[in-house]
Formats: structure tokens, C-alpha cells, sequence
């Protein structure tokens, strides 16, 4: 490449490998379907969060839908005290709590997590509401300012064209004293980047061919740059890893094989931001992909037929499967979200296969988010020093 790409963890010889909780539905055996066993509930979303900290995962995503599954904070403050080690990336949609409101929630789950909270910021539309792009990002910037005010001053004195705040700011201290928790943000359109370059910490792709990945983060490094920051980057991506390439192959037909192409359109129609600018990039890399849906060696687009969003797996044998993540890791990502169908199954087998080959850390604690000892007192005490 002709230009460097900066990142914020460049010397990090490992990465934070995460797993995903399907608080939103879509957990099954067949792409398409929907048992009941693996409709959203506390019972398997819980288990599978549970399996993947026993396990060794970093962090685990707990994504936000309105139309289906489970409210993403509930879930995340009921799971908390359960957890020992594993970090919760909890979404949050922003302008769905007033921003003073939210940084007390947010504060308050770090100190029961003491300080394993990692956030996602969605800026999509809420549900009966339609907003451009530019004011969605207009927004999300604004909650974010406020957030960031809330969590390290001792007012909030915020004029902008959503809120016009002037509040004290007790007792919302995080527990993470260096500036709260770390911000995760997912977005292509140009205040999307924009805004994750002046505000976030991880920037997190969908999965691509690794040239266009690499333009990603060569124009957010750019970015960044512009405001005197860096980011660290992260991919989304599902994992179908077998003890040979064949039987990852065949899994991967086996999940297509009851889904057709007006169930598949449905699905992918259903969402809140089908229409957004990611989703058509992932649609165009499927238009590229080969006769079996490979658009480059181990990336499988296939699985993009039935999904918005998110569209394609790394498909493979653990060997190829390692060589994938460390050419990724290689390219400057630092984070890794992965899921499979379904959800506890594919967990175990590339906790099995895979994650002990992996050198992992925690981004809190890379970061020093975390402080070495709880404050002296709750909420109140998350003074920056």
C-alpha cells in the first residue's frame, strides 16, 4: 500500500476475539428456519454467553434489534454478575434513552462488570421513525459528546440541535477512569466515518475481500488523522471451522440447504437498515464470489442469502482458518467478533480448534480502562486522576 495505516494498538502482537449472543433471533441449524428451540431466550442466549467466558472468549456481542428477541440492556445487566472474565460489547441505539439516562446505565453495568463493558454505538433509525443519514450521525455525535461529558466532568454543558443540556454529572462516574468505556462503531456512509474517527476507539467491518478492507481502513486511519486520533480496528465475521477443509465445506451447504430464494429475499429485507449503504457493499461481494460462493480463499459469501448485515464466514480447516486471522492481523485488525450456526456449537469447536493457537487480550485492559482497584466508593468515586 502506498500510505501507512495508523492504529491506535500497533504494537499489540495479539487481538480480542470475541463471540456473539443471539439475543435477536437467529440461531438455527438450516438458514431460513427458525425452531423454537433457538428462538431468542434467556435459557440459550445465556448459555451460549456463559459457554463462550468459560471458554476463553474476550468479549461477547450483545446486538440490539427492535423486531425481534430480547432488550439488549436488560439481558446485558441480568448476565453480568454471572460472568467472570468475558468483556459484554452491549449496542446501544442512540436516541432511544435521553443521554443523561444513559450514561447512568452505562455507568452503573460498568461497576457491576467492574469495568469489563465495552459499548456499541448504533446510529440506526428508530422503529415509525425515518431520520437522513446525516441527522442519525448529527445525533449519535451529540449522545456521544454528552456521554463523554457525563463520564469526565463534573457538568454537562451541551448545546446542540438534538439536546441542550446543562446538568450536573454525579453520580454517573464509570468505573473505567480513562475516559469510560471503549466505543465500537460500525458504519460506511461518509458521516459515519467521520464520526467514528472523531469519537470511537474501534472501528469494526463487515467482511470483505482484504484489498477492500484494507481501502477501509486506509481511508479511517486518514480519518482519524484529521482530528490528531487513532483507532483500532475490528472485522465481524462468522466462523465455520471443521477438522478438514471438506467438512467445513459441506457444513456450509448443509446450512443452505433448506433455504429459498423468496425465504432468503424476506430475511434480508427485514431489517432496520437493509437498505443502508454496508449492506449493499455486502451484496455486491456476493455478485463477485465464485460458483460456490468463495470471493476469496476461506471467505464464503454464501451465508449473506439469508441475512442482512453481516454476510460472509471464514470457512475452513484450523490451520487455514489460523492463517486467515493472522493475515488479518497482520493487516492491522486488533478485534474479532465471530458466530456460527449454530451459536454453541460453532463456539466450542473454534475454542477448540483455534483460540488456544491465538495469543488474545482484552482492549479495556490494553486501553488501562480498567483501574488496578475499585474505587472507594460506587459510581461516584470514577474521578480521572
Amino acid at each position: 500500500m502506498s500510505k501507512p495505516i495508523n492504529i491506535r494498538s500497533k504494537d499489540l502482537d495479539g487481538a480480542e476475539v470475541s463471540w456473539f449472543a443471539p439475543i435477536c433471533n437467529g440461531d438455527t441449524d438450516f438458514l431460513g428456519e427458525m425452531p423454537d428451540k433457538y428462538k431468542s431466550n434467556w435459557q440459550n442466549a445465556s448459555e451460549i454467553l456463559l459457554t463462550a467466558d468459560q471458554l476463553g472468549y474476550r468479549n461477547i456481542l450483545c446486538p440490539s434489534s427492535y423486531q425481534v428477541g430480547q432488550d439488549t440492556w436488560t439481558f446485558a445487566t441480568a448476565i453480568a454478575p454471572q460472568t467472570k472474565n468475558i468483556n459484554l460489547l452491549a449496542a446501544i441505539r442512540c436516541g432511544e434513552v435521553h443521554p443523561p439516562m444513559l450514561a447512568r446505565a452505562i455507568s452503573t453495568l460498568d461497576h457491576i462488570l467492574k469495568g469489563r463493558l465495552t459499548i456499541n454505538i448504533i446510529s440506526s433509525n428508530l422503529p415509525g421513525q425515518e431520520m437522513s443519514s446525516e441527522d442519525r450521525y448529527q445525533r449519535s455525535r451529540e449522545v456521544i459528546e454528552i456521554l463523554k461529558q457525563s463520564w469526565t466532568q463534573d457538568e454537562i454543558n451541551f448545546k446542540g440541535r438534538f439536546y441542550n443540556l446543562k446538568l450536573g454529572t454525579e453520580p454517573v462516574k464509570p468505573y473505567q477512569q480513562n475516559g469510560g468505556p471503549l466505543l465500537y462503531f460500525g458504519g460506511y456512509s461518509p458521516p459515519g466515518v467521520d464520526l467514528c474517527a472523531e469519537h470511537c476507539d474501534v472501528y469494526l467491518m463487515w467482511p470483505e475481500t482484504e484489498e477492500k478492507l484494507q481501502g477501509l481502513m486506509q481511508d479511517m486511519s486518514e480519518q482519524a488523522a484529521g482530528y490528531g486520533r487513532t483507532v483500532d480496528f475490528g472485522l465481524r465475521v462468522h466462523m465455520i471451522v471443521r477438522e478438514t477443509e471438506e467438512e467445513a465445506r459441506a457444513w456450509a451447504k448443509k446450512l443452505m440447504s433448506k433455504l429459498d430464494a423468496e425465504t432468503g429475499e424476506e430475511i434480508r429485507n427485514r431489517a432496520q437498515d437493509a437498505k443502508s449503504y454496508g449492506v449493499s457493499r455486502q451484496a455486491e461481494m456476493r455478485n463477485l464470489s465464485d460458483m460456490d460462493g468463495f470471493v476469496e480463499p476461506n471467505l464464503w459469501t454464501g451465508i449473506g442469502r439469508a441475512r442482512s448485515g453481516c454476510g460472509a464466514a471464514l470457512v475452513g480447516n484450523p490451520d487455514q482458518i489460523l492463517a486467515k486471522i493472522q493475515r488479518y492481523m497482520d493487516m492491522g485488525i486488533r478485534s474479532f467478533i465471530f458466530s456460527g450456526y449454530p451459536h454453541k456449537q460453532e463456539c466450542e469447536l473454534f475454542a477448540k480448534y483455534v483460540l488456544p493457537k491465538l495469543k488474545t487480550v482484552s482492549l479495556p485492559e490494553v486501553q488501562n480502562r480498567i483501574p488496578k482497584k475499585e474505587p472507594d466508593t460506587p459510581l461516584a468515586a470514577g474521578k480521572r486522576q
